[in-house]
């Protein structure tokens, strides 16, 4: 079996740029003993992965420069030398960014595709899906009545946490950049919606949508963004308040370190709660999440949303396309 599959040619800062990825082919050999072989039908690509492309080991490791590349992927097994996998089983694996690989059987694991679409183990009902629903449960401790300021409102995590928080009977105002994304973050159940990038002052902008939609302030913040969504957040949020922080993409191509924001004594004043989390550390939640979303998926609470690029070769473009805001919801690959 062949396979094409994504490198990164160097380390690099600032913005991504298309030079910095390759496309090679290689030959897969037939699967070892314990082996299976699988072609990937689903890719993702996150914003996760950004610092890895700098080199820098944060709470994982860097991409190596000539190595393919790797992310969450969802394929079939095409041959299987494994008594625990079969051939047609579908799997996830973090060995995305190429069209088939060879792995051990016990380092994947299998995915029901008649539950759910192979895709959806990417997204809401993937790392995604629990990355938002930690944050919310976990970390905010969310509240039935309370009010929660969700930015970036469209992406992957906050169009989930959007639907998640609405399900868990609390308030949600969402920040968006333009209006097609503000449209879709009512159309999935966000009581109020904010387009930042036509607002002359965020914080001002969220505390009168507040007021529109009949609530006195905001309790919790859930933090995608940084930058001046995080300034706003700290100068809103009411005593008291609560930020779970996953990602902090207005960040993620500076090429020098940025100056935080100038009004952190709100965190004292105000005796703001402020945690930062890696979903992988949350894993004992994942029967929790699975059940609570099979419950809010049957009751119509909660819908799916992704925005495709066809083709391993556009794994590039559909990344870059997170920084620009070219996606609406999860962004994935169809390979």
């Amino acid at each position: 079996m062949k396979s094409r599959e994504v490198r990164l040619t160097q380390h690099f800062t600032g913005p991504v740029k298309p030079e910095y990825f390759e496309i090679a082919e290689v030959e897969l050999p037939e699967p070892g003993a314990g082996e299976v072989q699988v072609a990937n039908e689903w890719l993702s690509v996150d914003p996760y992965m950004r610092p890895r492309m700098a080199g820098l080991k944060t709470y994982i490791d860097p991409f190596e420069v000539g190595k393919p590349m790797e992310g969450g992927a969802v394929g079939k097994v095409v041959k299987s030398n494994s008594d625990k996998l079969a051939e047609g089983d579908y799997v996830f694996s973090m060995l995305g960014w190429r069209e088939g690989f060879n792995a051990p059987a016990e380092a994947l694991m299998k995915v029901d595709a008649e539950i759910l679409p192979p895709e959806a183990y990417l997204g809401i009902a993937g790392l995604t899906g629990l990355t938002a629903y930690v944050g919310l449960k976990r970390i905010i401790e969310l509240k039935q009545g309370e009010t929660l300021w969700m930015s970036a409102g469209a992406g992957a995590v906050g169009s989930a946490g959007i639907q998640f928080a609405k399900a868990m009977g609390a308030n949600v105002i969402a920040t968006a950049g333009g209006a097609e994304k503000v449209a879709f973050c009512k159309e999935i159940g966000a009581d109020a919606a904010v387009d930042y990038k036509a607002a002359d002052n965020l914080g001002r902008a969220v505390k009168d949508a507040a007021k529109e939609i009949g609530v006195d302030g905001i309790d919790a913040y859930f933090e995608n963004v940084g930058g001046d969504h995080l300034a706003a957040a700290l100068d809103v949020l009411k005593r008291f308040g609560r930020i779970a922080a996953c990602g902090m993409i207005a960040r993620y191509n500076d090429d020098r370190p940025v100056p935080g924001p100038s009004n952190l004594t709100n965190i004292v004043t105000k005796s703001l709660t402020m945690r930062g989390f890696i979903v992988t550390e949350h894993m004992d939640m994942q029967s929790q999440f699975i059940s609570d979303l099979s419950e809010w998926m049957m009751a119509g609470k909660v819908k799916t949303r992704e925005t495709v690029y066809d083709g391993v070769e556009k794994a590039p473009e559909a990344f870059m396309g997170l920084f620009t805001g070219a996606n609406l919801g999860k962004m994935l690959v169809k390979v």
